[in-house]
């Protein structure tokens, strides 16, 4: 079955003023192509890439215009073949900030996507439980979301954009603010939840093991401007476990891929694990 190509950036540069009105280009020239991947029976199983580089390159500017949110100054940007004009429902985004509604309960926000398109009652009931179900927060579901930790936040804004079943799902570093094992359940849980929904992932991280864990491939962003220097294609099969961490072949790849954010023109900080 060919592949369908799912996200598609043509030629995308960005420059914004700083207050003192000096032009800053944050991306240059970026050229990418995402595909919907099968797997040799034909079943869709979405695939899983990374953006990673260092602080300040311009990956969340990427991921806001895939997303909608920003507009590139020059370039195209394609979903599904279609010119992204703004944000859509075939896109969702997960902020490293918490995005939750405060004066919704955990049930209420995550059935909120679903509500505005119209979902029937009874299916939204149903989506919910399986959802809250999915990412452990059983048991949570009338509570508001600023009783919760860090961790129960982000697995409340993953279940919220699962909700509306998007084909996209846009991650700007969403486990970079919690605790280093707070973000190994995290990652686990997001991998597995992915292996069931099929969706296409677009995640954010200048964590070089987080980057390695989670992707099929890896697009390694140079220093801002940011322009992709790397395509790193990932060879270890799924599901994946934490323990796979320290096996001397990822720990290899780790070493290939922190060599080419070296090669790479410009400085910048990026991280090699928790």
């Amino acid at each position: 079955m060919p592949n369908k190509i799912k996200v598609s950036l043509q030629n995308v540069s960005r420059t914004f003023r700083s207050p003192a009105g000096e032009k800053i280009e944050a991306v240059h020239d970026v050229s990418v192509e995402v595909e919907d991947a099968f797997s040799p029976e034909g079943r869709d199983v979405g695939e899983f890439r990374v953006l990673l580089g260092p602080s300040g390159c311009g990956k969340s500017t990427i991921l806001r215009m895939i997303a909608g949110l920003d507009r590139p100054d020059s370039g195209q940007i394609l979903v599904n073949g279609r010119p992204v004009e703004g944000p859509g429902r075939d896109r969702g985004m997960v902020f490293q900030k918490y995005t939750s509604f405060p004066w919704l309960t955990v049930a209420e926000n995550v059935a909120y996507g679903m509500k505005i398109n119209d979902v029937p009652a009874a299916e939204r009931k149903e989506t919910v439980a399986r959802l809250i179900q999915a990412v452990g927060l059983a048991g949570f579901e009338k509570v508001y979301p600023d009783t919760l930790s860090g961790g129960m936040q982000q697995r409340l804004a993953i279940a919220r954009t699962l909700a509306v079943r998007p084909e996209v799902i846009l991650m700007d570093e969403p486990f970079g603010a919690l605790d280093a094992q707070t973000r190994t359940d995290m990652q686990h849980l997001l991998l597995r939840i992915w292996d069931e929904t099929a969706c296409t992932v677009l995640f954010v991280t200048h964590d070089v093991e987080e980057a390695i864990y989670l992707a099929d491939r890896i697009f390694i962003l140079s220093a801002r401007p940011g322009t992709i220097v790397e395509d790193v294609p990932v060879p270890f099969g799924r599901p994946r476990e934490p323990a796979m961490k320290q096996r001397q072949d990822f720990h290899e790849l780790q070493d290939y891929v922190l060599a080419c954010l070296r090669r790479a023109p410009g400085r910048g900080q990026v991280r090699v694990g928790v």
